[in-house]
C-alpha cells in the first residue's frame, strides 16, 4: 500500500467532513449581490400596504379544532386555508374586488380592494344556505368564474370536509352583496339538513377548456385522502403521508368537464373518470397550474405535490373526452440530482405558475419547495424550457419527455424558506418578469425544527401513522418568523430577494398571492393572504415604470341576457420593434390559494409605439382561431369571437 493510500485511509472521516463542509457552504452560498446594488434594484418599486375592508360580528379563533387522532398536530392541520382571488366581481371594468377565504373566521369573504372607490359596498361573507353543512366543514380558497356561462363572475369555493360550491351571480342583482349569489353544489348531493356527502379535503382548484370544446372544465386537487379531518367529535378515519418524497396515498384528483348547457339555470358538470393514474390521482395535492404551452390551445396541467413528485400532463384531449400523457424530463446527467428533474422529484410542491423567465417566447415555470437553511432544505425548481421552439417543443411533450431543465441555483431562485404561493409579474413594466413567494408555516414560541428533521430523517413505514409524528401544538412554531419573498432581476439576469427593501419582509406566515390591477393604471397590485392574520393588499405606485400593453380578451355573449366573460386559455405573444417577445394567457386559477385577475399585461419599457401583437384562442365552439394586431400602449378590450374585434366599453 501507497503511503498516500494509507494516509487517505486514516484520514477518510476528515476528509468526508471537509467535502460535507463545502458541499454545504455551497449550497448556502451568498447571492453575491452587493447593499447597494440590491437599494438601486429596490428603488424600481414602491408598494404602499393597505388594510382590507372585512365584515365584523363573526366568532373568532386561533386554531381550528380537529380530528381527535390528530390533536398533537393540531398546528399541522391548521396551517392552510388562508387563499385570496383578484377579479371583477361587479362589472366595473376594474379587478378591484377581492373574494378571500379568512381562517380566523372560517367564511368566504367578498371585499372591494382598498382606496379609491373602496364604498361601492360593504364586504360580506358568503352564505351557503340551503346547501347541506356541518361544523367540520372550512374553506380553503375561492375560484371566480363564469360557470353557467351567462359571463357574470360566479365563484367556486372548495373545503375541507365537503366538495366544492358553486356561488352563481344572480342575473338580477344590481349591487353586490350575499344575496347577489345563488348556492348550488358542483358535484349533486343531498338537498337539505346536515352534510354527509363525500368528505373532500381540497387545496387546489384551477379552471381550464381541457378539451377544447370551447367550455371551461375545472381541475380539483385534493390533499388529505377523503375523512373527517376537522371532525373533533370522532378519533380516527384519518392518516398521514406514507413517505416524505414519495407518498402515492393522498386524496383522490378529480376533473369536472362542462357538459354543455344549464338545466334551470345551474350549469352541469360531468367527473371525467379515469382520466388519472393511479399515481398521479393520489399525491398530496397543494397546488395545480393549467397553460397551452406547445401552441396548439390544449392547457397542459402541472399538478404540485408534497411529499413526493410533481406531474406534469400534456394534453391530448378530443371535445368531450379529456385524456392526458405524463411527461417528464430525462434523469441521465450525472451533475443533476434526480430530485431536481421534471416529474422525478421527491420535494415538497407548494406553488406553482407559469410565466417566461428568459425572453425566448416559450412557456417556462417556477414552483416552490421548502428550503429552509437548518431546517429542510431542498430547493425551489426553476424550470427553464430548453426546447427549441414550440414545434420541438410539441414532438418532445408526445414521446412523453419533458425539456425543462431546473436552473435556480443559477438565477438564485433556489432559496427562499417555507415556499407556498408564486406568481410570475411583471410589476413596473420592464419586460422583465419578478416573482413574488409566500412562506412560513406555523407561527409559536416553541421551536419544533428539531423534532421535524428527527421525523423527516425516519423510516418511511413510521410516517403514515400519525402517533410517530411530534407535537405541533398551538404555540409551536416551525418557520413562523419567515415573510414572503419578492425576485427582482439583476443586472445580469439572475434574480434577488429585495423584500426587506421593499418592506415586505413582515415575519407572518403568508399562503395566497392575488394579482391584479385594481386602478387602472398599468401597475400590477398584489394582495397576500396570511395564516392566523388580517390579509393585506399592496397598491403598486412603483416610480418610473414603463409602457404596458393591457389586454381584457373576452368572448361574445352566449345569448340574449348574457354578458361577455373572459376568454379562460387565450394566448398573446408580442413582438416590440427591438425584437423582445413578451408572451401572457388568461389564467383561469393557477397556483396554491392565490388566483391572479384574468387580464394580461404584458411591460414594454421603454418602447411607447405600437406593437404587433398575435391572439390565439377557441371560440365558444372550440374552434381555434389566430390573428394579429397592431395596437398602442394602454388597455385594450378584445373581442374574440370568429375573429378579434376591439370593442369599447
Amino acid at each position: 500500500m501507497s503511503p498516500l493510500l494509507g494516509w487517505g485511509r486514516r484520514h477518510l472521516a476528515g476528509l468526508l467532513g471537509l467535502v460535507l463542509v463545502a458541499g454545504m457552504f455551497l449550497v448556502a452560498r451568498p447571492d453575491g449581490v452587493s447593499a447597494e446594488t440590491r437599494r438601486d434594484i429596490a428603488g424600481g418599486y414602491r408598494f404602499t400596504p393597505m388594510s382590507v375592508q372585512l365584515p365584523g360580528g363573526y366568532p373568532q379563533q386561533t386554531i381550528r379544532k380537529v380530528n381527535r387522532a390528530y390533536a398533537h398536530l393540531a398546528g399541522w392541520i391548521s396551517s392552510v386555508g388562508a387563499g385570496i382571488a383578484m377579479n371583477d366581481l361587479d362589472g366595473d371594468g376594474l379587478a378591484n374586488d377581492l373574494c378571500l377565504t379568512d381562517v380566523r373566521i372560517d367564511r368566504v369573504v367578498v371585499a372591494p380592494t382598498p382606496g379609491a372607490r373602496a364604498d361601492r359596498y360593504a364586504s360580506f361573507a358568503l352564505d351557503p344556505a340551503p346547501l347541506p353543512m356541518n361544523p367540520h366543514i372550512a374553506p380553503m380558497g375561492c375560484q371566480p368564474g363564469d360557470f353557467n356561462g351567462d359571463g357574470r363572475t360566479d365563484l367556486l369555493v372548495y373545503w375541507w370536509g365537503r366538495t366544492p360550491v358553486l356561488f352563481l351571480r344572480r342575473a338580477e342583482a344590481t349591487a353586490l352583496s350575499a344575496a347577489a349569489y345563488a348556492p348550488v353544489e358542483l358535484v349533486p348531493t343531498a338537498a337539505a339538513g346536515e352534510y354527509r356527502g363525500p368528505k373532500w379535503n381540497t387545496n387546489s382548484v384551477t379552471v381550464a377548456d381541457f378539451d377544447g370544446d370551447g367550455h371551461d372544465d375545472i381541475f380539483v386537487g385534493n390533499y388529505f385522502p377523503d375523512g373527517p379531518v376537522l371532525d373533533h367529535t370522532v378519533h380516527g378515519g384519518v392518516t398521514m403521508n406514507k413517505s416524505m418524497s414519495n407518498a402515492g396515498n393522498g386524496g383522490t384528483n378529480h376533473v369536472f368537464r362542462h357538459a354543455g348547457g344549464t338545466v334551470g339555470g345551474i350549469p352541469v358538470f360531468t367527473e371525467e373518470r379515469g382520466v388519472f393514474s393511479e399515481r398521479v390521482a393520489h399525491g398530496w395535492t397543494l397546488a395545480a397550474a393549467a397553460n397551452d404551452v406547445d401552441g396548439d390551445l390544449l392547457p397542459e396541467l402541472y399538478v404540485a405535490n408534497d411529499f413526493g413528485p410533481d406531474h406534469l400532463l400534456h394534453n391530448r384531449s378530443q371535445p368531450g373526452h379529456i385524456r392526458f400523457g405524463l411527461v417528464r424530463g430525462t434523469t441521465n446527467r450525472a451533475t443533476v440530482p434526480k430530485s431536481k428533474v421534471l416529474g422525478h422529484d421527491s420535494f415538497k410542491g407548494m406553488g406553482v405558475d407559469f410565466g417566461d423567465l428568459d425572453g425566448d417566447g416559450l412557456y417556462d415555470m417556477y414552483v416552490g419547495n421548502i428550503t429552509t437553511s437548518f431546517g429542510i432544505e431542498e430547493s425551489n425548481f426553476a424550470f427553464v424550457n430548453a426546447a427549441r421552439d414550440q414545434a420541438d417543443l410539441r414532438k418532445q411533450l408526445s414521446a412523453g419527455r419533458a425539456p425543462w431543465e431546473d436552473r435556480s441555483a443559477k438565477l438564485n431562485l433556489a432559496w427562499s424558506g417555507w415556499s407556498w404561493d408564486v406568481k410570475i409579474a411583471d410589476f413596473t413594466n420592464r419586460g422583465r418578469p419578478d416573482i413574488v413567494q409566500t412562506a412560513g408555516f406555523v407561527k409559536g414560541d416553541v421551536n419544533r425544527w428539531a423534532q421535524l428533521q428527527e421525523l423527516a430523517a425516519a423510516n418511511d413505514i413510521l410516517l403514515d401513522d400519525m402517533r410517530w409524528w411530534p407535537n405541533v401544538r398551538q404555540g409551536d412554531d416551525i418557520a413562523g418568523g419567515q415573510h414572503p419573498a419578492f425576485h427582482a432581476r439583476t443586472p445580469d439576469g439572475g434574480y434577488v430577494d429585495v423584500s426587506a427593501e421593499l418592506g415586505l419582509d413582515i415575519p407572518v406566515p403568508t399562503r395566497g398571492i392575488a394579482v391584479g390591477d385594481a386602478d387602472g393604471d398599468g401597475r400590477l397590485d398584489m394582495a397576500l393572504a396570511r395564516q392566523w392574520d388580517a390579509p393585506v393588499f399592496y397598491r403598486n405606485d412603483s416610480p418610473g415604470t414603463g409602457a404596458f400593453l393591457g389586454l381584457r380578451l373576452t368572448r361574445p355573449a352566449a345569448g340574449p341576457g348574457a354578458l361577455p366573460a373572459a376568454a379562460i386559455g387565450a394566448q398573446v405573444r408580442a413582438t416590440t420593434p427591438d425584437g423582445r417577445v413578451l408572451i401572457g394567457h388568461v389564467d383561469g386559477g393557477n397556483g396554491h390559494s392565490g388566483k391572479r385577475s384574468p387580464e394580461v399585461v404584458l411591460g414594454l419599457g421603454a418602447h411607447t409605439g405600437p406593437v404587433d401583437v398575435t391572439v390565439s384562442w377557441r371560440d365558444r365552439d372550440g374552434s381555434t382561431h389566430q390573428q394579429q394586431l397592431r395596437l398602442q400602449p394602454g388597455w385594450h378590450s378584445v373581442e374574440l369571437g370568429a375573429q378579434a374585434r376591439e370593442v369599447t366599453r
